[in-house]
């Protein structure tokens, strides 16, 4: 199996192809650039340039301005003016669909042009269509004939270009050929790919974006893995989740996707695509990217490659990095096998534990019935270090406390130990049932020694371990301890701990979805602790605000943060679903109304509704195809109007928008996928 990146145990930058926009050079181990999206009507001049300024000052290095027709194509001129007459010189991108005459316009105005291959000259109407051979050919011709114009303008007046390709939006002939899956979107962009390049021109970037992180993931690692077969190299990667949605639920899914593939050294520019003004995204960009720009520091040139621990080298990956499979566990007690990853709630730092505590991690008591009430986002387990509590714990609740306090605790059916590795083969006193045993994946000047442990834990039946690592590459570290399990047919289940030495809530999650969510997506894990340094953690307590000023939540504790972020990385990843799962665009000039209020206000109403994907997008030239697998779609037709769907089906049709997010409560109604909130 070919790699599809340099290293699976150190971090290391991906060589990719120099792509020159406007003189902004990127790939070929240049920053990794970030970028936004304008959210303003283009024909606004004032107003798009107005927002433009503010996406530069807030740090972004390209912005991208839709231009869905040729009028749009156009007015670009007078933006570009306009920042040039401010003294503004970030390079511009236009965002085609649908339209070659408006990217042949914008192509000649702008540095850099994005087309998408699903809709710039394919058809799109979810039609199962069969292709015979010459006609899927038949079609490719068409396609070089209309899309080479483009390219040859590109290559005369220096235009970089993007292959942009959406999950959501394939072709009915790639749809009819190869399903919508990860390796239609790579072929979708491949044969925009082999056109350019028969015409000698090289400028491009590609993207490969998804709803879903683990499509979005298994994608670009095709991609890369393709155009290596193909070509011998690799052209530059824009990354991004696309329709991620708002406040947390769009950080941590951008952040298991892109974070993911960071972690392995592909990308050479973001974007975040948050259902928030688009100045809003930058910081969120920055704190995905700056990461690695501490790991860059250190590289040499020669190199390019950081070794930030002693994680032994693998030869061959003992997984399929290209289809999800859960790693095989067995089960104990509860963690393991085919049940959903356990959420481990880390107490330790609070000074008394007592009953009203358990409210931030999905329990409170109500004296008067003298009854727990238990959330669906409620952790399995407290670990509360050598803090024995004083109050009757409710019924799904366990401890997990330092072994020598557990051998003097009485109740050994709620309570559960943890030990190091040496602590436990050692140990006299151990659980017949549950014991987690912590290793510090390859921190040693002995790397070998980690392995020799491992194999005398190896398959206790008792034994669920607990993987976390102190080196610099931790998430890779702890990955390559999975292959050896793999390789070695250990079958204990695994916690992923993970520990953020940041200070802000958005490096917090950022941190915790990159290092958790890159292992989770892989199949790697059965279930998750996260926990901060005590400076971290006292720095939280006193304000878990993030630095745009965007409040989290009003006096949220750090173990309520915690714990909704372990819940959101395991939904985010698509391995546990405890809530309503939205998917919003980050809107665009295209949209047709509110698009934040109508997201708050479709939320207020539906939250309750456990593990339902809704998608809410701004326009009819995007929204059906983008919305990809969600169950339910809320889509702007038309100023003041809302199209319903389920699924890729229209089920109703320009309804006013005042009445429309009480017609798709109907719909879900209609479906058997409402239930009235508690």
């Amino acid at each position: 199996m070919q790699l599809y990146c340099n290293s699976l145990t150190n971090y290391s930058r991906l060589k990719t192809k120099e792509v020159n926009i406007g003189g902004l050079l990127l790939g070929n181990f240049n920053p990794i650039r970030v970028q936004t999206m304008t959210t303003t009507d283009t024909m606004d001049t004032g107003a798009t340039v107005a927002q433009t300024i503010r996406c530069i000052e807030a740090g972004a290095e390209l912005v991208r301005i839709t231009a869905p027709s040729k009028k749009e194509a156009e007015n670009l001129l007078n933006i570009k003016n306009e920042l040039r007459k401010h003294g503004f010189t970030t390079p511009l991108v236009a965002d085609i669909h649908f339209t070659p005459n408006a990217a042949e316009i914008a192509a000649r105005i702008v540095e850099k042009v994005r087309v998408n291959p699903g809709n710039y000259v394919d058809k799109k109407k979810f039609e199962q269509i069969d292709y015979t051979d010459a006609e899927y050919v038949e079609e490719i011709d068409r396609i070089r004939e209309r899309f080479t114009p483009l390219v040859q303008i590109c290559k005369e007046y220096g235009t970089a270009m993007r292959i942009g390709t959406n999950h959501g939006s394939l072709s009915d002939r790639i749809m009819s050929r190869y399903g919508d899956t990860p390796i239609g979107m790579v072929e979708s962009a491949m044969e925009f790919l082999r056109i350019a390049r028969d015409e000698s021109y090289h400028n491009i970037v590609l993207s490969m974006k998804a709803s879903n992180p683990q499509v979005m993931v298994q994608a670009y690692r095709l991609l890369i893995q393709q155009m290596d077969k193909e070509f011998g190299e690799i052209y530059p990667l824009h990354l991004g989740v696309t329709e991620a949605g708002d406040g947390e639920d769009g950080r941590v899914k951008s952040a298991a996707g892109i974070g993911t593939l960071l972690e392995d050294g592909i990308g050479d520019t973001v974007r975040v695509s948050l259902t928030e003004d688009p100045e809003f995204e930058i910081p969120v960009c920055r704190d995905l990217v700056k990461r690695y720009e501490i790991r860059d520091a250190w590289k040499t040139i020669d190199d390019r490659r950081w070794t930030m621990g002693a994680t032994p080298a693998i030869e061959k990956i003992p997984y399929d990095p290209f289809h999800y499979k859960r790693r095989e566990s067995f089960a104990v007690s509860n963690i393991g096998a085919k049940q959903v990853p356990v959420v481990i709630a880390d107490l330790s730092k609070q000074k008394n534990v007592d009953a009203n505590n358990l409210a931030a991690i999905g329990y409170t008591y109500d004296e008067n019935l003298d009854k727990w009430n238990i959330s669906d986002a409620a952790a399995d387990y407290i670990f509360t270090n050598t803090t024995i509590l004083d109050f009757a714990l409710p019924g799904t609740l366990k401890v997990i406390i330092e072994a020598s306090t557990w051998a003097t605790c009485s109740d050994k059916e709620k309570y559960f130990p943890i030990f190091d590795t040496v602590g436990y083969l050692a140990a006299s006193a151990k659980s017949d049932t549950l014991n987690f045993v912590m290793i510090d994946c390859f921190n040693t000047d002995n790397p070998e020694s980690d392995l020799t442990y491992l194999q005398q834990l190896a398959n206790d039946p008792t034994v669920v371990l607990c993987l976390s690592s102190t080196n610099k590459n931790a998430m890779q570290s702890v990955r390559r301890m999975f292959m050896e399990m793999i390789n070695k047919a250990i079958k204990n289940p695994v916690i992923l701990i993970t520990d953020s030495n940041w200070q802000t809530a958005d490096e917090h999650l950022i941190h915790y979805a990159t290092e958790c969510g890159a292992l989770l997506l892989d199949g790697m894990g059965d279930g998750i602790c996260l926990g901060m340094g005590m400076a971290s953690y006292q720095q939280q307590n006193r304000n878990v605000v993030d630095t745009s000023g965007r409040n989290y939540a009003t006096n949220t504790s750090v173990e309520q943060f915690l714990n909704a972020s372990a819940f959101n990385i395991l939904q985010a990843t698509r391995t546990r679903i405890s809530k309503t799962e939205y998917i919003s665009c980050p809107s665009c000039g295209r949209t047709l109304f509110d698009l934040q209020e109508t997201t708050a206000k479709i939320r207020s109403v539906t939250n309750h509704l456990k593990g339902v994907k809704i998608a809410i997008m701004g326009c009819i030239v995007n929204g059906p195809g983008e919305m990809a697998d969600a169950d339910f779609g809320y889509v702007g037709s038309g100023v003041g109007k809302i199209t319903l769907y389920k699924g890729k089906d229209i089920m109703k049709r320009n309804i006013d928008s005042a009445i429309a997010v009480d017609e798709l409560i109907g719909l879900l109604k209609e479906h058997d996928a409402w239930v009235e909130p508690s």
